[in-house]
């Protein structure tokens, strides 16, 4: 008997209402599928770090037993695949379970392959190689998004490097990006010898690196998902970058706004439809599924330049997937379910996008987050707790009500904290402290930190409490980030 199709939201949206296998989102954390579960039956977060404290009712955060340190997220899947009370818990639990993630590698594809589940992403070797910043470049220039003025190629020294410049009329002021990491930690601004010299030791050797072009640009961001249908398009973001208040990393992400006016009607337009050609390229490539662009847009010009692809769900999916459109239809992530659920469905994608593009599908939301800035190491004591926080008149915040509902937050005097550091563990610099969520704006119009955003921050901060540690005992922040 062939499969009924579905054929219009409702249809989609009651689909997953009436979901019958288990999906599970594992990862350090649910931050970035946060309130996915609402919307899927049977959906369940299997995370390391408990933010909720036990009080959340789709969360397993098996207890802690003996591993090797963690280098990278996909470590911390796939340990915990391999936990006893995590294996289960799959197995208690049955029918045919499917898995997503933050980041995966073949490892963890074999291990869910070992506890009967399929993984409902692209393959990790497909993803890896889409991931590569050098092949960013490459699928855009096919996609017609272009990327900033740039050239690739290996560098041994600053004189090759000046050379290279001469020959691509790239100037002295540069931005240089080696083929994976994020967040600040791969990109190097080099305008002198000086600069080269400092971060010479991270750039020769690496292989083909970017070599850009620096502009003067804000950044933004969009995601969007590749689907059998066509590319769904979520709305343009801000993008916090390199607040000294939030992150020690110059460049480094540290946020996003979504609101309706984020940027000019043309220049959202433009990225949309650059997003669209990227996505269909993707679908050539034989990438489908959920990904993430940033945008460069100059601020003289209005000129709009790739920056890079994130084949994933990121720290911003949280703002696309709770946008008034993502409550009026469905949030995004729900078409890359759909799309890997072998489901037949009809989607009219134009109707979609240009729905999606109206301004009044947007409300106004700020994320912040908020990492260790200082060079120093110590252990937590006391860490605020997830959940609704209240500014009062003379700028101090208070812990008001435990949720773990973002849209719980009823006016701009509250906001919703998201702990990721809990008592016990090392603070150091650049250890993400927790994610705050604001209604409104966090950036002026000049996209400076509001003077209530850094209210917030210290207040936050200011909840943390810590205390120094043994002479003896010593420890390395980890070269990764946790979403």
């Amino acid at each position: 008997m062939p499969k009924k199709t579905l054929r219009n939201i409702s249809e989609i949206r009651r689909f997953f209402h009436t979901n019958k296998d288990p999906i599970y989102f594992v990862s350090a954390t649910n931050f970035n599928l946060l309130g996915l579960d609402e919307w899927v039956k049977n959906f369940k977060f299997i995370c390391y770090m408990d933010c909720f404290d036990g009080k959340h009712p789709n969360v397993l955060c098996p207890s802690e037993i003996p591993h090797d340190e963690f280098q990278s997220i996909e470590d911390i899947n796939n340990y915990l695949l391999q936990h006893k009370e995590v294996v289960d818990y799959v197995k208690a639990r049955g029918g045919k379970p499917k898995f997503v993630f933050l980041m995966f590698d073949e490892t963890t594809e074999r291990l869910v392959k070992e506890l009967g589940g399929e993984v409902w992403f692209p393959k990790a070797k497909l993803r890896q190689s889409m991931d590569n910043k050098i092949e960013t470049v490459r699928v855009g220039n096919k996609a017609g998004v272009p990327s900033v003025p740039n050239t690739l190629a290996e560098v041994k020294s600053y004189d090759e490097l000046k050379k290279i410049c001469a020959e691509h009329d790239l100037g002295d002021d540069l931005v240089l990006q080696s083929a994976f990491g994020d967040s600040g930690h791969t990109t190097f601004f080099i305008n002198s010898e000086e600069d080269w010299r400092k971060h010479e030791h991270e750039i020769v050797d690496e292989g083909e690196i970017k070599i850009m072009k620096r502009i003067d640009c804000r950044g933004s961001a969009i995601e969007a998902c590749a689907t059998s249908e066509g590319t769904i398009v979520g709305p343009l973001m801000t993008e916090l970058v390199g607040f000294k208040e939030l992150t020690p990393y110059r460049g480094g992400w540290c946020g996003n706004e979504i609101f309706s006016t984020a940027f000019a009607p043309k220049a959202r337009q433009k990225a949309r439809e650059l997003t669209f050609q990227f996505g269909e390229q993707l679908r050539k490539e034989g990438y489908r599924g959920y990904f993430e662009l940033d945008f460069l847009i100059d601020k003289k010009t209005g000129d709009i330049w790739l920056g890079e692809l994130n084949p994933r769900i990121t720290g911003a999916s949280s703002m696309t997937n709770h946008a008034a459109f993502a409550h009026a239809d469905a949030p995004l992530f729900l078409f890359h379910l759909l799309e890997f659920s072998k489901k037949p469905f009809k989607l009219d994608v134009e109707e979609l996008n240009a729905r999606w593009a109206d301004p009044d599908m947007i409300d106004s939301w700020s994320q912040m987050v908020i990492k260790h800035t200082e060079d120093n190491v110590d252990i937590i004591t006391h860490a605020p707790p997830t959940g609704i926080y209240k500014m009062h008149e003379d700028g101090t915040i208070a812990f008001d009500r435990f949720d773990y509902h973002r849209r719980a937050v009823e006016g701009e005097d509250e906001a919703f904290f998201l702990r990721i550091s809990a008592p016990g563990d090392y603070r150091y610099e650049g250890a993400d402290l927790g994610i705050l969520v604001t209604r409104g704006r966090s950036m002026t119009k000049n996209f400076q930190l509001t003077d209530k955003s850094r209210a917030w921050i210290d207040g936050i901060k200011k909840a943390y409490s810590a205390r120094p540690l043994p002479s003896a005992a010593a420890t390395e922040s980890p070269a990764f980030k946790i979403m």
